[in-house]
């Protein structure tokens, strides 16, 4: 089974990127998110169409996220996290394939420091403690979607340029690790720990040609769904598409049955 995630950015503008993508690569399940529409706008029937069935939680503006299931439609059981009582649309789960399947959009927090920081901050921590909640279900669970968090060096393309970036801040970094620390395994971290691997480039200064990457799209596995993980990878060439998002997808492999296939060494 192939589950992917993505920021399409822009889920109508962006269709016809999207429905080739899922042509070619055939994904089983897809996390998006940065729908950029409201729940009345979103285009279900080309998705549809597509073979796709979909849950999703939209917004006009810079947020909103989506589950997708091929040949199948999710059951939604949760939108926003508890004690989220703002307007933004960043978490939406459903059951998908006897999996609880949670989508998110983390807040990007710029500029720190500031309000917006702090509120990124505290919506972490509101993740962090319902992350728990689902371990404790012992339940198979994917947490798929853009985290805006680069864990570690690795993990951006210079990291001296991102030091008082609220993607690299310290206290972001802390908040990813007392997320994993609860027993979540990093899926792509998981398969290639010595190996720099990017999601998004920006739009600006010829990033994507030069490689000029950050990962921030992440997959955290509880321990059941990580023994099944089988590969993983990025979809690097969508992001030279164009129209396209400046994330491209990211994808895992899961087994029937617990894997035996090591993790990737570089």
């Amino acid at each position: 089974m192939r589950i992917a995630t993505y920021n399409v950015n822009g889920v109508n503008g962006r269709l016809e990127v999207l429905l080739r993508w899922l042509k070619e690569e055939t994904p089983d399940v897809v996390c998006l998110q940065e729908l950029k529409a409201p729940d009345s706008k979103f285009l279900i029937k080309p998705i549809e169409a597509a073979g796709y069935g979909a849950v999703w939680h939209g917004q006009k503006s810079w947020n909103g996220v989506a589950i997708l299931a091929k040949g199948s439609t999710p059951l939604e059981t949760r939108r926003g996290l508890p004690g989220d009582d703002d307007a933004h649309s960043r978490y939406i789960e459903a059951v998908v394939h006897g999996m609880v399947i949670g989508a998110l959009y983390l807040p990007n927090g710029n500029p720190y420091p500031g309000p917006k920081f702090d509120y990124k901050l505290r919506w972490f921590e509101r993740l962090t403690a319902y992350a728990q909640e689902l371990l404790d279900l012992d339940v198979p669970v994917v947490l798929a979607g853009d985290y805006n968090v680069m864990p570690t060096e690795m993990d951006v393309y210079k990291p001296e340029r991102w030091v008082d970036d609220a993607l690299f801040r310290i206290e972001v970094r802390d908040a990813y690790r007392r997320l994993l620390g609860q027993g979540w395994i990093d899926a792509i971290r998981h398969l290639y720990p010595n190996d720099r691997i990017y999601t998004f480039w920006d739009y600006f200064r010829n990033a994507f040609a030069r490689d000029a990457g950050l990962r921030i799209d992440h997959f955290l596995l509880s321990p059941d769904i990580a023994s099944r993980l089988a590969d993983g990878g990025v979809d690097k060439h969508i992001r030279g598409w164009d129209h396209t998002s400046d994330h491209a997808p990211t994808w895992i492999e899961l087994s029937d049955t617990p894997s035996k296939r090591r993790k990737h060494n570089g």
